[in-house]
């Protein structure tokens, strides 16, 4: 606490986290470390095998590398923090330290709805307008959009700081929430929070809104296009390509819609740290797994990978350049 005249202002927060079962700490640490391994170890073993095989130097693979690079580090944002609160059982954080994990959340996090949105079109592109997505879809439209999608969110999100850095935090200072997210720290302000709290919910639509449209519409054309297809065989190929997509997108947008734009009932306030962790920690485990699993490209390319010596690779980001 730091007194200034008559106010005394808090200095740090507590995140309460999963404080309330203290006798499953042990077992949500080594849960959630098993978990933050195999999503560390699966989303580098993706950007490896992207850099370095050349069949996978593709757009959509492209985006690929992109996404497994946003969650690596959207996953490293969060549960380091919370690991090391439910083993040594410290969950206090500095409010400046708050302030840098909730700009690189929501950096991430937007970013993230963007690109899976861009992934969309991309397979909107190659099932409905196949003939033209060589020219459409190429290298540096690719990057364009990934660029765009980082430049967009970056904005957004510092507007989101500034206009938290000129709140008024005077206590409590606990926090319900296993990570600094917007709603539970405007709701520890001691300031008027109706004017960030309307254009909070604005920028958030802009952030996942947007993008969910985009993709419902990219999504209701592929669904057309393909019942169209007179082969079954066809229809199932065409499908495949897109349907680990469609299930990372459903995960990731369905419970960031729940958490920020349904209307914040008592019920669903109870229940946003457990959708909370369906973004944070199960969409960036599951994207290894459901790209790897189901995608033949990227099994081959594993099982190449393991059988070549290493000097035989090409040098990483030598395909960015092209």
């Amino acid at each position: 606490m730091e007194k200034i005249g008559n106010q005394t202002y808090i200095s740090e927060f507590i995140l309460l986290g999963f404080g309330n079962l203290p006798r499953l700490r042990l077992l949500l640490f080594l849960l959630f470390l098993v978990i933050y391994i195999l999503t560390v170890s699966g989303n580098i073993l993706i950007i490896l095998l992207v850099l370095t095989d050349h069949h996978l130097h593709t757009p959509m693979y492209l985006f690929l590398w992109n996404l497994s690079f946003l969650e690596t580090c959207y996953t490293s944002n969060s549960l380091p923090r919370m690991l090391e609160s439910l083993l040594t059982g410290n969950r206090a954080i500095s409010v400046c330290g708050c302030f840098i994990q909730n700009y690189i959340f929501g950096l991430l996090a937007g970013s993230e709805s963007y690109l899976l949105s861009a992934m969309s079109y991309d397979r909107y592109l190659a099932i409905c307008r196949p003939l033209h997505y060589a020219a459409l879809m190429n290298r540096r439209f690719c990057l364009l959009l990934i660029t765009g999608c980082w430049i967009i969110c970056s904005v957004i999100n510092s507007i989101i700081i500034f206009l938290l850095s000129h709140l008024i935090f005077c206590g409590p200072n606990e926090i319900d929430h296993f990570f600094c997210d917007l709603t539970p720290l405007i709701n520890v302000s001691c300031s008027d929070t109706e004017l960030i709290e309307l254009l909070a919910f604005i920028l958030s639509s802009l952030i996942a809104v947007g993008p969910f449209l985009l993709t419902l519409t990219s999504y209701m054309c592929i669904i057309t296009t393909i019942l169209r297809i007179p082969s079954a065989t066809r229809r199932h190929k065409a499908f495949s390509t897109c349907s680990s997509h469609l299930i990372v997108e459903t995960i990731f947008y369905g419970t960031l819609i729940l958490v920020y734009l349904l209307p914040k009932t008592h019920t669903l306030r109870d229940l946003n740290k457990l959708f909370s962790l369906f973004y944070t920690v199960l969409t960036p485990l599951a994207n290894p797994l459901i790209y790897s699993l189901r995608n033949k490209e990227v099994k081959k390319a594993l099982s190449k990978g393991v059988r070549e010596y290493p000097s035989s690779l090409e040098p990483p980001f030598r395909f960015l350049l092209h």
